[in-house]
């Protein structure tokens, strides 16, 4: 097969990026309308959200692993064929058991498609050309996430929640078709042994880290399901960390997570997480329960989040990291995060949109750009090219994870506020700014935590007293 357009290639695979971005927010504004259709309880509601995020965050490394080991060409076009499925089953769903089901699938579909994708560009491109793409990556990231709550208001209040799932099979399918179209067949054909024993063991405990965080909201940090979960991450990780060891080709070689810019934007990814999916979740809470707006204008009111982070990551993020390199910039990213959650925090009702809280989606929107795809190029930097679906998979699932966890704990903050103000005799009103003040105020820490570990471990950001790191080949681990 001969060698594609370069500009077709990236965009059809930062568009990967864009639909499994736009399908982890989608569905927010239309939860309520959901619930109401579908008579779902509280956690059956929560577990909307869930499913997705546990199965995306709980097989993100096992769907890199199995690109650099089967073919990314092949992972890409699988994935946006599980993520159309899963669309299509839950846009019939009638059923609050069918609907969760199809947001399992969905995320398992999302969990191979944005790790192949990623690995593609980071094995394909060097220098320049990559920071351009993944500026690409960076835009679709945010203008993805932004969008699907814009997207998702307006498609819910003209035609129905429904709408939201079928839209988004679409998108999925179109990108197959272009990936199906694109994507090179070759120089997938190296035969590597894969570590099955290691991605069970792997995938088991981000699976039950996952499940464990999204269950303490409403069963507690002390039930069967939060200590269960506890013990089988636990168990797992000890079994992952014993079989490593002797594995032929393993999933994640011990120097690896030595490299200071790996175990760095690991840590930061888990905690910057958190901040950037606050932004959309926190806000979409903020817009219609504080500032009364209804779906659809709740929706209008996040599309400058969109074009401001589109248009900082295409136009502004390639110079700062060809200037300041990403080690920088993912810190000057997560101080715009912090600067953003503490602006969100003190918005009211009857605050103005326009002088409050478009100031902070734009700044918000300049700090996911400026932090995700820089960390996620950190992390590359220690990860040899041969392992490209590793770190793709290492980073986007480090940063679900994290933001599961930091969703969990936010919420645990803003329930706790909200119970703290009623039991005083408080209004709902006066509970829900309580509450997500406290939640942004929790936001704004994890992305602060985050900046103060980046400038403890990133090397460029330390005094160096020795030799540059070298990226760890992974064949020479066993």
């Amino acid at each position: 097969m001969r060698n594609p357009p370069t500009l077709p290639l990236v965009l059809t695979l930062v568009s990967a990026q864009f639909v499994v971005m736009l399908d982890s927010s989608i569905l927010n504004v239309a939860l309520p309308s959901i619930a109401t259709d579908l008579g779902l309880t509280p956690v059956g509601t929560a577990w909307v959200l869930n499913a997705y995020f546990l199965t995306f965050g709980g097989l993100l490394l096992i769907s890199g692993r199995a690109a650099d080991v089967f073919g990314r060409r092949r992972m890409f076009l699988f994935g946006a064929g599980v993520l159309v499925a899963g669309s299509l089953l839950g846009g019939f769903a009638t059923t609050d058991t069918l609907l969760i089901g199809a947001r399992f699938v969905q995320g398992a579909g999302a969990a191979m498609l944005s790790p192949a994708a990623m690995s593609v560009i980071l094995a394909s491109f060097t220098g320049r050309d990559r920071v351009r793409a993944m500026s690409g990556w960076g835009a679709a990231s945010t203008v993805g996430g932004a969008a699907g709550v814009t997207v998702g208001g307006l498609l819910t209040a003209a035609l129905g929640w429904q709408s939201v799932l079928f839209v988004t099979g679409g998108v999925a399918a179109a990108i197959g078709v272009a990936g199906w179209a694109l994507l090179p067949a070759g120089k997938e054909a190296a035969r590597r042994s894969f570590d099955a024993a290691g991605a069970t063991l792997v995938t088991g405990a981000a699976v039950a880290v996952v499940f464990g965080v999204l269950s303490a909201p409403h069963s507690g940090l002390v039930s069967a399901e939060v200590i269960g979960a506890a013990a089988v991450a636990v168990a797992c990780l000890v079994g992952f960390g014993l079989v490593e060891k002797r594995a032929a080709d393993p999933i994640l070689p011990a120097r690896v997570l030595r490299d200071a810019r790996v175990a760095g934007g690991v840590a930061v990814n888990l905690l910057g997480g958190g901040a950037r999916v606050a932004c959309f979740v926190l806000v979409a809470l903020l817009l219609q329960q504080v500032l009364d707006y209804g779906p659809a204008l709740a929706g209008l009111a996040m599309l400058p989040t969109s074009l401001a982070g589109f248009a900082v990551s295409i136009l502004v993020l390639p110079r700062a990291l060809n200037g300041l390199g990403p080690q920088r910039v993912a810190v000057i990213g997560l101080l715009l995060l912090v600067v953003a959650h503490l602006i969100l925090a003190t918005v009211d009702n009857g605050d103005s949109y326009l002088l409050r809280v478009l100031p902070a989606l734009v700044i918000a929107a300049a700090g996911v750009a400026f932090s995700f795809t820089p960390t996620t190029l950190v992390i590359s930097e220690g990860i040899a090219a041969r392992n490209s679906g590793v770190s793709s998979g290492l980073a986007s699932s480090t940063a679900q994870i994290g933001g599961a966890i930091g969703i969990a704990v936010f919420g645990a903050l803003d329930a706790a506020r909200r119970a703290a103000v009623f039991g005083a005799g408080g209004t709902a009103l006066a509970a829900a700014e309580a509450g997500l003040q406290a939640a942004f105020l929790g936001a704004a820490t994890a992305a602060a935590a985050a900046a103060i570990v980046a400038v403890l471990t990133f090397p460029a950001l330390r005094v160096r007293f020795t030799r540059r790191q070298r990226p760890v080949e992974a064949d020479a681990e066993s």
